[in-house]
């Protein structure tokens, strides 16, 4: 499995090695287009709409993963990760958060409770960092943490590494709204 980062220029010297040398490649239509330029020429490419059956691919296939794998979790099944550049890494560097002081909340593919998570990582003095699904409301989530009393900062980084990228920040009370389907959030004091 190979990160292939978060936006364009975000790759590894291991993983541009890896996509040099690769003749079988899967993953989304995002993935594939910021390894193109890296991929073998003759590298059969193949598009992933759907995950469930990564253990049907062969075993010589380049399984590209957006970011690093391990943030979302594809790289838990992989036998071998080269890791890429995550939107977390990045958020964290052009913020000025400490990883020491976060905690990763993944609700990309949905499931659990965002809120809850979030205001139980805030209330122990951490920042929280949410990776999440186009459609998720970043408003109703500040509300529900307000709910709960807490205050904090919220940061939406929206195309991470794209030259469009746009970070915006503001208070539970009057959180930024995303602009784009691509994006992350951190939620704290930094």
């Amino acid at each position: 499995m190979v990160g292939v980062g978060c936006g364009p220029g975000m790759l590894t010297a291991e993983a541009i090695d890896a996509l040099a040398s690769g003749k079988l490649a899967y993953g989304s239509r995002r993935a594939i287009e910021l390894a193109a330029e890296h991929l073998e020429k003759d590298c059969e490419v193949h598009e992933l709409t759907e995950y469930s059956n990564l253990d049907d691919l062969p075993d010589d296939a380049l399984l590209l993963s957006t970011g690093d794998p391990m943030l979302a979790g594809l790289g838990r099944k992989a036998v071998k990760v080269i890791p890429g550049i995550s939107s977390f890494q990045l958020g964290c560097a052009r913020l000025g958060i400490s990883w020491e002081r976060t905690e990763v909340i993944s609700v990309h593919s949905g499931g659990g409770d965002p809120a809850a998570d979030a205001a139980d990582a805030l209330t122990r003095g951490r920042t929280v960092f949410l990776l999440v699904a186009p459609a998720f409301d970043v408003v109703a989530l500040a509300s529900r943490l307000q709910g709960k009393g807490l205050s904090a900062r919220v940061a939406v980084l929206e195309r991470l590494g794209y030259p469009d990228e746009r970070i915006a920040v503001g208070p539970l009370s009057r959180p930024p709204e995303a602009r784009s389907k691509l994006f992350s959030l951190f939620i704290g004091e930094w």
